[in-house]
């Protein structure tokens, strides 16, 4: 096989910028991907330190992809109960949810984390769909007196086993006290934020909804200078970490047909609740005739996976399709290749091998539950 070039991403002015593009830039960031509608880092040339901080120590991303939706108006609630399967009941300020989000098919168009910042506002931190439309077409359908918009949010997350040290010396020891997914209004030197316990790793950390873009690399700074002590440096959502992890990545893992439960979603989906929300029907026709696949972990047998796989990859059973793998890589705390992917319950209710097709052949692997960590 001959040399495999490399492929640039070009940088224009029609694919947004994040208020942090230029600090990340100057931070040394070497690759990107464009997530809704935006440039995502998602490299900053050195695999093993960018994995380590997150595992050991603390590292800042830009993740202002992560973009919001904001439902505002006297009937905010009512539309974000129309949008999720979950029971919103008990919703506070302050303390966010973990909301997947279903077409009228049940199957799964994003699941962002909802924050309720006012009385009548609504947030949906959303994965890379565009569901501002979604949501503003609905509400316009239904006629519900409510404003669907992109407000100026863009979040920064600070993430890794020291995160709490960084993000504590920066705004004071109640940032301890949150819950995961509770948040609080406030500000740092006059930058309005809104500080969440959250983000997209296992390894604990904070992500700093930034209020005004225009202040993106003045909190880009504080943030690196409060870091100094605990050695930060910058980072991204890590390829490897969330598959150890088990996360799921809407898009990457999913398919248009994949629905909640297959993902492992059920504590989420409250099918007798009083009130009504798209896909409805469709998810409690699934939940009774039961699913036919499952996300799931994989060891995979062979030389180091080294590099992060740019296509899935078919899994197959005794010789028939058994699903696909959707990431695969070698973990370092695991000590093998790992992968997550969809696979048939009749693969899973085997208990033998599956197959990979893999870039280089194909590749015995077994079958585990996730997560791996």
């Amino acid at each position: 096989m001959g040399a495999v070039m490399a492929v640039q991403l070009s940088i224009g002015s029609r694919v947004r910028k994040s208020p942090f593009f230029k600090s990340s830039r100057n931070a040394g960031l070497t690759a990107a991907s464009v997530y809704n509608h935006m440039y995502m880092p998602t490299s900053y040339g050195d695999p093993a330190a960018e994995y380590d901080r997150l595992i050991n120590g603390v590292a800042m991303w830009d993740v202002a992809v992560e973009r919001q939706v904001a439902l505002k108006g006297p009937d905010a609630l009512a539309l974000a109960r129309l949008l999720t399967p979950r029971n919103l009941d008990g919703l506070v300020i302050g303390q966010g949810k973990y909301v997947p989000l279903c077409n009228y098919n049940g199957a799964i168009i994003n699941d962002p984390v909802l924050l309720q910042v006012a009385e009548h506002e609504i947030w949906l931190s959303i994965a890379d769909s565009d569901i501002q439309l979604w949501a503003s077409a609905v509400a316009g359908a239904l006629k519900l007196d409510v404003d669907v918009f992109e407000p100026d949010v863009s979040p920064l997350a600070i993430q890794g086993p020291k995160a709490i040290e960084v993000v504590s010396d920066l705004f004071g020891d109640w940032v301890r006290e949150l819950k995961y997914f509770g948040f609080r209004v406030t500000d740092l030197g006059g930058i309005p934020l809104v500080v969440a316990r959250s983000g997209w790793s296992k390894q604990g950390g904070y992500e700093l909804y930034l209020r005004d873009a225009s202040r993106g690399d003045e909190l880009w700074a504080r943030v690196a200078e409060a870091g100094k002590p605990y050695s930060i440096g910058p980072g991204t959502p890590n390829y490897i970490e969330r598959i150890e992890s088990g996360l799921i990545s809407y898009g990457a893992d999913t398919d248009a047909e994949t629905n909640p439960f297959e993902l492992g979603m059920d504590k989420f989906i409250a099918l007798d609740q009083p009130y009504d929300f798209i896909g409805k029907d469709a998810l409690i026709a699934i939940k009774r005739a039961g699913v036919t696949r499952r996300f799931m972990g994989l060891i995979i047998d062979g030389p180091r996976i080294m590099q992060t796989s740019e296509d899935r990859h078919n899994v197959t059973c005794n010789g028939a399709d058994a699903g696909y793998v959707s990431a695969c890589v070698f973990s370092p705390r695991v000590g093998e290749n790992i992968g997550v992917g969809m696979v048939s319950i009749v693969a899973i209710d085997a208990a033998e091998p599956v197959q990979i097709q893999m870039e280089d052949g194909p590749r015995s692997a077994r079958i585990v539950p996730l997560p791996f960590i």
